[in-house]
C-alpha cells in the first residue's frame, strides 16, 4: 500500500478544496456550505516528489447513535486506521472552535502523527486564529490556502520525515485512464481479450434516488464502502473505487440519485444539482452503466430519461431491478419492463436485465457476468468484408426508397471505431436519407453480427462530386 494520509476536521473547513489540490483534479465536490462531503473519497496526490494516496472525510460531528452524522463520523474514523499520518485542518479565519479542540483531543489518542494544518491563510484575517492553533497541542500549524495553493512548500516540509524515501517512486498510483490510449490496430481488428483483460472498466451504479444503489456497491466490494440508510440522497459525490473482478480491473462508481429536474429547487437544492453534474459528467466516462430500479416500481418516467441518456452517450447499460425479494408476481413485474423497453427504447433491444438483491446480496454474480458480456458487445469490430457482404443482402430484401424521383445508392459501409460499434455508411444522398431505413439497417447490424443492448452509431458519408465546382 502507498503512503497514506488523511485529511480530517470539521465541517466546512476546507478538507475537499485541499483533496482537489493534491490530487490535481476538481474530483471532490466544493461549496460553501458545510457538510457537503459524506463519504471518504480515495485519491492519488502529489507535492513536488513526493506521491502518496490521499483521503478526504465528511467533517467530524460528535455524534454516537444512529443518525447519519454518526454514520459518517464512522467514515471518518476507517479512513484514519487506513492512514498512517493525518491532517488536522483548522479554519484559521474562524479561529479555533471547542468542535477543533474536541477532535483534536481525539487524534492525540489514536496513535497516529498528526500535522496541524491551519487553512484560509490568505489574509490578515488569519493571524489571530493561527496563534490560537498552538493550544490544540499539535505542535506547530502549517499555515496554508487550499483555495490559492498557498503554503504547500510548507506542507511538504512537514509531511517530507514521515514519509518513506522511495514515496515518489511509486508506479501503482498511476491511472491508467489517464494515459491516451491507442487507437485499434487497422481495419477489422479484433480487440485482443488478454489485453482488454489488462484495461481497467469504468463500471457506473446509477439510478432514482434510494434504490439501493449504495447498498449493491457495498455488496460487491463486500464492505461497508460508502454510506448507506433509509434517508433519501444520502450519495452526494461520485465515489470511484478500484476493485477486480475475476481477474478483471473495475474502476467501481457509485453515484448520486438522479430525481427529475421539475423536483429540484436551484436555490433550496444547490448541492443537488452539483450532484447530479457530477453524476451525469461520472455517466459520460463510464464503459458500462448498471441501472438500479426499484422492484416496486419498476421503470417509471425518470427511469426511462436515465436509461436514454446513458444510450445518448453511447454507455454499455444493465438494468439491474434491486429488491427482487420483495416482489411477489415475478412473471408480471418482468413482463411490464419488457413492455416498457420495447415501446420506449426500441432503439436498443436486448439490453440485459438481472434480478437482484443487494441486501441479501442475491445475484451479484448474474449481474457482473452481465456487464463482463455487454462490455465485450461495447468492444465488438467487424471486420470490413462481412460488412459489405451484408450489405447487399439488406438492399435487395428492402430496396431503399426513392427521394425526390431519384434511387438511392448506398456504396460502402465499413466499421470507423469500437466502444459504442460505430460504421461509416457511404450514400449518394446523405442529407436526405430516410430516418427509417437508417433504422432498418441498424437493426440488421444488431442482429447480423451479436451487437444486441448496445448503442450503434452509423455515420452518412457522400463523396464528392467532381463536377460539382464546375461551370
Amino acid at each position: 500500500m502507498p503512503f497514506t494520509i488523511a485529511i480530517i476536521g470539521r465541517p466546512n473547513v476546507g478538507k475537499s478544496t485541499l483533496f482537489n489540490r493534491l490530487v490535481g483534479k476538481r474530483t471532490a465536490l466544493v461549496d460553501d456550505l458545510p457538510g457537503v462531503t459524506r463519504d471518504r473519497r480515495i485519491g492519488d496526490g502529489q507535492l513536488a516528489h513526493l506521491s502518496f494516496r490521499v483521503i478526504d472525510t465528511a467533517g467530524l460531528e460528535e455524534a454516537f447513535d444512529d443518525s447519519l452524522e454518526a454514520r459518517m463520523r464512522q467514515q471518518t474514523e476507517i479512513a484514519l486506521q487506513e492512514s498512517d499520518v493525518a491532517l488536522m485542518m483548522i479554519d484559521a479565519r474562524a479561529g479555533v472552535t471547542p468542535l477543533d479542540a474536541h477532535f483534536a483531543n481525539w487524534l492525540r489518542r489514536q496513535g497516529r502523527p498528526v500535522i496541524l494544518v491551519a487553512n484560509k491563510c490568505e489574509g490578515r484575517a488569519a493571524e489571530a486564529g493561527m496563534h490560537e492553533a498552538w493550544a490544540l497541542g499539535l505542535g506547530e500549524p502549517v499555515a496554508i490556502s487550499a483555495a490559492h495553493g498557498q503554503g504547500l512548500v510548507d506542507l511538504l516540509d512537514a509531511l517530507r520525515p514521515l514519509m518513506p524515501e522511495d514515496a515518489g517512486e511509486d508506479d501503482s498510483l498511476v491511472d491508467d485512464d489517464d494515459q491516451v490510449m491507442p487507437e485499434e490496430e487497422g481495419e477489422g481488428d479484433v480487440v485482443d481479450p488478454e489485453v482488454e483483460l489488462n484495461r481497467p472498466i469504468r463500471l457506473a451504479i446509477i439510478g432514482r434516488p434510494n434504490v439501493g444503489k449504495s447498498t449493491l456497491m457495498n455488496a460487491l466490494l463486500r464492505e461497508n464502502r460508502v454510506l448507506t440508510g433509509p434517508e433519501a440522497g444520502i450519495t452526494r459525490d461520485a465515489i470511484m473505487v478500484d476493485w477486480s473482478w475475476r481477474g478483471q480491473v473495475i474502476k467501481l462508481v457509485d453515484t448520486a440519485g438522479l430525481r427529475r429536474k421539475a423536483r429540484i429547487d436551484k436555490i433550496d437544492d444547490k448541492l443537488e444539482f452539483m450532484s447530479v453534474g457530477d453524476t451525469l459528467e461520472t455517466i459520460r466516462l463510464a464503459h458500462v452503466c448498471v441501472l438500479v430500479l426499484d422492484a416496486g416500481a419498476i421503470m417509471d418516467k425518470q427511469d426511462l430519461t436515465i436509461a436514454r441518456h446513458v444510450i445518448e452517450e453511447g454507455r454499455a447499460l444493465v438494468i439491474a431491478i434491486n429488491k427482487w425479494d420483495t416482489v411477489e408476481d415475478h412473471a408480471k413485474a418482468l413482463q411490464q419492463l419488457s413492455d416498457k423497453l420495447q415501446t420506449s427504447m426500441p432503439q436498443v433491444r436486448g439490453v440485459p436485465t438481472v434480478t437482484m438483491s443487494a441486501l441479501r446480496n442475491q445475484k451479484l454474480d448474474k449481474l457482473m457476468d452481465a456487464v463482463l458480456d455487454i462490455h465485450k458487445v461495447w468492444n465488438r469490430r467487424v471486420r470490413t468484408g462481412p460488412l459489405n457482404r451484408w450489405l447487399p443482402a439488406m438492399l435487395d430484401a428492402h430496396p431503399p426508397q426513392l427521394v425526390r424521383g431519384r434511387r438511392l445508392k448506398i456504396r460502402y459501409i465499413t466499421q470507423v471505431k469500437a466502444r459504442p460499434p460505430t460504421f461509416a455508411l457511404f450514400v449518394s444522398q446523405a442529407e436526405e436519407f430516410p430516418d427509417s431505413y437508417l433504422r432498418y439497417l441498424v437493426n440488421g447490424l444488431r442482429e447480423s453480427f451479436k451487437l444486441n443492448g448496445v448503442p450503434i452509431r452509423v455515420v452518412l458519408r457522400q463523396p464528392k462530386n467532381p463536377y460539382a465546382d464546375k461551370d
